[in-house]
């Protein structure tokens, strides 16, 4: 298993299970057609008919002999109402998943009010965000006649990519060759003497270390988060909620009137929602210190020949520590501070480095990887997912899907995720919180799209 899939069951917690929970409203799903998908669909990536097991030196993929469906779906017949679905996801938020098969779950519960529910539970040691929306990308089709057409992956746990790359910039750097990006320095090098191009790489070599060791420097020596209501103990204990589907007209509106992206106003309403959850007044809030962990793709800055192939599992996410401007007195501070903030994340190298060292803590000796762990999320009190759905309407098993929702996990002891999905034209938030720091998430959600109707630009949102 790669570094940074089994990073995942090193993380593990049992406050906090390392699993992502993704809910789907889908009309006139039923449980023979569900069945009938997966089982021809689903299970083509192989994958997800191997379970992790933790052999001495790490973690590997093992095929599970006795791999059954039956062991992977439930349908449940309950009525559910809209207050009673928000109990019941919660409860499954809270079971840990059975160890003896791939840890991956779906329940159907065809009779809830709105339309049939398709609930999944995956640990995330099989794939991030970005993968899961990749294959629910191929698996839904735009219409209800239209079969995938691509679908599936061989589980073959090759290192040999990663072996060779390693291998290969390494006689780079001991034969002096200089790889370049455009045909101009390609020329340059080759008019350069074997000196010259071996003095020019060392030149490089040195420029990119030590801008490394300063983003290293910087990302470690991050301010702590100040200690509040969200950094309490955690139960173990955690609930979810959703929100109704809000326009994403309604955040691109706000983004053109100020300028800034949909994320930085994602992000701003974030803020304005955490700020009363803090417990903190006067003097304390104004000083206060708070980030969200923001998960980043990385997949195109990795080289060429690392990049993974479209349509496969995997984890290829860094983390960026975004300060919250908890202490502004406006939504319009909020959202320009959070803008400068962004900006100057995305020209850092944390995204990498954050990859980077997460992938090394299956490394490290276990009585080592707590204090380690602990050091990391000390830097945030929430995680704040933005994962961006298909712009059309897609069908599963020929189904229509009305909304589609996640919830992040939280690594180490932060007790509050907040997801954004934007599918269909509509956007609509979730939180995950653990019962410690958060008795209500519903006045959460009521809080962020309150700050969404008052952004200028936006328009009143019936919460």
């Amino acid at each position: 298993m790669l570094p940074a899939d089994s990073a995942w069951l090193a993380l593990e917690n049992p406050r906090n299970p390392m699993t992502i929970t993704v809910m789907m409203r889908a009309e006139g799903l039923t449980a023979s057609r569900l069945r009938e998908f997966l089982q021809v669909y689903w299970v083509a990536w192989e994958r997800f008919r191997y379970r992790p097991v933790e052999r001495a030196p790490g973690w590997w993929w093992e095929q599970d002999p006795v791999f059954d469906l039956r062991h992977h779906l439930d349908v449940v017949l309950d009525r559910f109402t809209e207050s009673s679905l928000q109990a019941w996801v919660s409860a499954h938020l809270n079971q840990p998943l059975p160890l003896y098969c791939p840890l991956w779950k779906f329940w159907l519960a065809p009779n809830a009010e709105g339309g049939a529910v398709l609930l999944l539970r995956i640990h995330h040691c099989y794939a991030d965000g970005v993968s899961l929306t990749g294959i629910f990308d191929r698996l839904c089709s735009a219409s209800p006649q239209q079969h995938p057409a691509i679908y599936g992956a061989r589980q073959d746990g090759d290192w040999s990519p990663w072996i060779n790359a390693a291998k290969e910039r390494f006689e780079q750097f001991v034969g002096g060759a200089t790889v370049t990006a455009t045909a101009g320095k390609k020329q340059r090098a080759q008019a350069e003497s074997p000196e010259e191009q071996a003095g020019s790489l060392l030149d490089q070599l040195a420029r990119n270390g030590l801008k490394l060791v300063n983003e290293f420097t910087d990302f470690m020596a991050e301010q702590e988060d100040t200690p509040s209501d969200l950094k309490r103990p955690l139960s173990g204990h955690r609930q979810c909620r959703w929100s109704a589907p809000v326009p994403l007209d309604s955040f691109r509106s706000i983004a053109k009137a100020t300028n800034v992206t949909v994320n930085d106003v994602l992000l701003s309403c974030v803020a304005a929602a955490v700020r009363p959850c803090l417990g903190l007044s006067g003097s304390a809030l104004d000083d206060a210190v708070m980030h969200a962990a923001v998960p980043v793709d990385i997949r195109s800055r990795l080289p060429a020949d690392l990049q993974p192939e479209p349509g496969s599992l995997g984890n290829y996410f860094g983390t960026v520590f975004v300060p919250l401007p908890v202490d502004g007195e406006s939504g319009l501070e909020r959202l320009y501070r959070i803008k400068q903030e962004t900006r100057r994340l995305k020209k850092s190298w944390q995204p990498g480095i954050a990859w980077g060292l997460t992938a090394c803590s299956p490394l490290i000796p276990e009585p080592l990887r707590q204090p380690l762990s602990e050091v990391f999320y000390r830097k945030a009190s929430a995680v704040v997912s933005n994962v961006p759905g298909t712009p059309d309407a897609r069908y599963i098993a020929g189904c229509r899907i009305t909304e589609q929702m996640f919830w992040v996990p939280q690594a180490g002891d932060i007790g509050l995720g907040v997801s954004i999905v934007s599918y269909a034209g509509q956007v609509q938030f979730g939180v995950v919180a653990d019962e410690s720091v958060l008795a209500d998430p519903g006045i959460f959600l009521q809080d962020c799209l309150q700050e969404l109707s008052e952004l200028p630009g936006g328009s009143p949102i019936v919460v």
